[in-house]
């Protein structure tokens, strides 16, 4: 996978990862579970998050294991159920990953990004 490929599908799973992030701000847990719109925005926003991991998977499969910090298989997996088992997902689960855990992911993403950019 060429470098500026890889970059870009880096910056798609940054953006969605701040996105539903941002789509949470200033929310509790029980304002999310009773807010459908949100609810489906952030889902998208994990799908699309996880499709650009799987794309990266695909692509570059030695890049994940250079990289195994970042939950590939999680993140490939949250978007597996969302497209091919929405009902059954666990909207607490999907709270708390969006809560929890994506600003360390933003994180992470940040200096991988930063990393491959500066070529080291």
């Amino acid at each position: 996978m060429s470098a500026g490929r890889l970059v870009d599908y880096i910056d798609r799973m940054q953006a969605a990862a701040e996105q539903a992030r941002m789509l949470t701000d200033d929310m509790e847990l029980h304002d999310f579970l009773s807010d459908v719109r949100t609810q489906l925005a952030v889902t998208m926003s994990l799908v699309l998050l996880g499709e650009a991991a799987a794309r990266i998977a695909a692509d570059d499969p030695d890049f994940l294991r250079d990289h195994a910090e970042i939950p590939w298989s999680k993140i490939r997996g949250m978007r597996n159920l969302m497209v091919h088992d929405y009902y059954r997902a666990d909207l607490t689960a999907i709270w708390s990953t969006v809560r929890s855990d994506l600003e360390t992911l933003i994180s992470q993403l940040d200096s991988l990004r930063h990393w491959r950019i500066q070529g080291e």
